[in-house]
């Protein structure tokens, strides 16, 4: 790793006429979720949610690639370091249940969540895209729930994954590992527009910004939450609740 790359933050989020982009950007690892990445997404999250003016919230990855996944090469160290503490919660499960709370509250998002992905969603990566309301992808990009063939299992981004895609599709990819297409992931409903190449993605990601843009701010953070709420509650009294939200 050079200099330069060293001194670089984790994951760049900057915000431009009301759109905040979070990009994750360790390439040496493919973007992978090292803890400082899942933090640094944490903040760009409360950021989008404490600002009113933020409309929507855009996650890429940096040098072409999305996210590798987790940081499995982390795990060594995490438990020589408990070991070193002296007996307590095991460091591991805290610290894969400490994702699965980022996830809740990137889903719980009232805004417009849109994944670009280029190069790869692999593992954490995939379910970091199916958190995502809108996810859009380059025809050369792929995805997997890779954890089993490293003898793991996808624990929490599961959720997710199954509210996107279903509980069919997720045991598909979850038990074979299977590496799908950018093309099978449109079909399958991974990814809901593909773009010809990364140009292509920019220009496709400006058009999904623009009709986001199109829409009363106040809306958008009213309607998320009550489309979450469907199927959870009695609809009684979620229609009088939105009664009063019209």
């Amino acid at each position: 790793m050079n200099q330069d790359t060293a001194n670089q933050p984790p994951v760049v989020v900057r915000a431009v006429h009301g759109v905040l982009f979070a990009t994750l950007n360790i390439p040496a690892t493919r973007n992978a979720l090292a803890a400082e990445v899942v933090a640094a997404l944490a903040q760009a999250v409360e950021q989008a949610l404490c600002d009113t003016s933020v409309r929507a919230l855009v996650l890429r990855g940096s040098h072409g690639f999305f996210c590798a996944g987790g940081n499995v090469g982390s795990f060594q160290a995490r438990l020589d370091a408990h070991e070193a503490g002296g007996p307590g919660t095991d460091p591991i499960a805290a610290r894969n249940r400490e994702f699965g709370r980022f996830m809740q509250r990137l889903c719980a998002l009232p805004i417009p969540v849109i994944a670009a992905v280029e190069g790869a969603a692999m593992g954490g990566g995939m379910g970091l895209a199916c958190a995502a309301d809108i996810v859009l992808a380059t025809r050369g990009a792929r995805f997997a729930l890779s954890e089993t063939s490293l003898g793991i299992i996808p624990a929490q981004i599961a959720p997710f994954v199954v509210a996107r895609l279903g509980q069919r599709v997720a045991c598909r990819l979850g038990l074979s590992g299977e590496k799908i297409s950018a093309d099978t992931a449109l079909a399958l409903g991974m990814v809901d527009e593909l773009a010809a190449d990364g140009a292509a993605l920019d220009a496709l990601l400006a058009q999904w910004l623009s009709r986001i843009a199109a829409c009363a701010p106040g809306a958008n953070r009213a309607l998320k939450p009550l489309l979450r709420r469907c199927g959870q509650e009695d609809d009684g009294t979620l229609l009088d609740d939105a009664a009063q939200q019209f």
